[in-house]
């Protein structure tokens, strides 16, 4: 479990393909810092296994489900990616809880920059439009983000804004986004309990289609 306060920017130093898979060798002193083999950190938002380490590096294999629902597919040798420890027992939870488990991709739609802040806004899958509502949480390549705006419920393309503080913008690599760009989106997991809950009670609330039996015996006339 995380709570999506970057602790550093990494550097992807390697990449290693094979047909339904890829192994990851990540820079990033701070993170392996008391790390050990089998732990999870954060990459980018989507949750890792250590499998070997440097002083300066670990590296994790990442399966073919998360490379086709997040932006690690996409990475090179040089990518800079958010990296975090998982929370420690007892800390205190900056952010809010974040699994690591990535929803899906958004796009980049627009940046608005102001004075002190910067206004990004993101297209949103209309399957995950329920779970993001104004002023939540939600995980943005794994730093934890409160929801600033969204688009009404009516609207056929989705979408949600968040402001980003001259902190966040510094510190990850939110900063760097731009139109077109893609980024990992976790929401909320209260949210998408409460979604599973609604479901299983509305299909239990709902009348049976299936058709029943006679309660009648049939006697066939003599």
């Amino acid at each position: 479990m995380f709570t999506g306060i970057i602790e550093e920017l990494g550097t992807v130093e390697r990449i290693e393909r094979t047909k339904d898979a890829a192994r990851l060798t990540i820079r990033g002193p701070l993170a392996v810092d008391g790390a050990g083999h089998g732990d999870s950190i954060s990459v980018s938002g989507v949750c890792l296994t250590v499998v070997e380490q440097t002083d300066s590096t670990f590296t994790a294999d990442v399966m073919a489900q998360t490379l086709s629902m997040s932006t690690l597919a996409g990475v090179t040798a040089g990518t800079p990616v958010n990296l975090e420890r998982a929370a420690l027992v007892g800390g205190r939870l900056g952010g809010h809880i974040v699994q690591g488990h990535i929803d899906g991709t958004g796009t980049v739609l627009a940046v608005v920059p102001g004075d002190a802040w910067r206004v990004v806004r993101f297209s949103l899958d209309p399957a995950l439009a329920p779970l993001v509502v104004d002023k939540g949480s939600i995980a943005i390549d794994g730093v934890s983000l409160t929801v600033s705006s969204i688009s009404e419920a009516a609207q056929p393309d989705q979408w949600f804004e968040v402001s980003l503080i001259p902190e966040t913008l510094a510190a990850t690599t939110l900063g760097g986004l731009t139109v077109g760009d893609r980024v990992n989106l976790e929401t909320d997991i209260l949210a998408r309990h409460v979604q599973r809950m609604l479901a299983l009670a509305a299909s239990a609330a709902a009348p049976s289609t299936e058709t029943s039996a006679p309660s009648a015996v049939l006697r066939s006339t003599p």
